[in-house]
């Protein structure tokens, strides 16, 4: 198989909508569906035994579901990236498998077009996490969530001054490109400040920046708009 070909795991209870996720993915050239699974005890022995990049995972299904799934998953190393399915936007679900550590999440009617490129975003590395819809998110189901003026956790005091800065602006929604532009860098120098933030604050990814950003204070629901 090409290499450049991303291959897809697909874990939903309801075989009729893995069917049509199959069909839409299968249009696509470069995404191969290379597995399926109808609850997440499934799905995280498939992982095991089959090479996956990128898993498309339903959040409420029966034996296992979604969150503990992508928990387990995504605690290998070198494991596939999940993207989490909903049926509606504010799903506590969905945020609890975004900080479980899935890379960002969809609702299950997304256009074709969408879901690819959402595919393609997250097997790149980045997150699928709308900055409207995660600040909705936050604001009703994060319920304990700091104020402004809180005091910060202690690790936050290893990062520079330009970390804080891209950190506040990741948790706010903006692409390295757009956060080059504000900071007037250089787009691989975002990169690598990034790289250093997710080493310092042991996460794995920018949907965990902004779940983080927002827990520890840096950020707030209405600071953010």
């Amino acid at each position: 198989m090409d290499d450049r070909v991303i291959r897809v795991m697909l874990v939903d209870d309801q075989e009729l909508l893995r069917a049509g996720f199959r069909m839409v993915l299968s249009a696509h050239p470069g995404i191969e569906v290379v597995a399926e699974a109808g609850n997440g005890v499934a799905a995280v022995e498939t992982v095991r035994t089959v090479a996956v990049d990128v898993v498309l995972m339903d959040v409420r299904m029966p034996v296992m579901d979604g969150v503990e799934a992508t928990r387990l998953i995504r605690s290998v190393a070198g494991g596939p990236r999940v993207l989490i399915l909903t049926t509606f936007d504010l799903d506590e679900y969905a945020f609890a498998a975004l900080k479980a550590g899935a890379s960002g999440f969809l609702l299950k009617d997304v256009p074709p077009a969408d879901l690819v490129s959402a595919i393609q975003s997250v097997h790149s590395g980045d997150a699928v996490v709308a900055p409207s819809t995660t600040r909705r998110l936050l604001e009703r189901f994060a319920v304990h969530l700091p104020s402004a003026g809180t005091a910060e956790p202690p690790v936050l005091s290893g990062l520079t001054a330009r970390e804080r800065e891209v950190l506040v602006l990741v948790a706010r929604g903006l692409s390295n490109m757009e956060i080059a532009g504000r900071l007037e860098l250089a787009e691989a120098t975002v990169k690598t400040h990034l790289g250093r933030i997710l080493a310092k604050l042991s996460l794995r990814d920018r949907a965990q920046v902004v779940v983080y950003a927002y827990e520890s204070g840096i950020v707030t629901p209405h600071s953010a708009d």
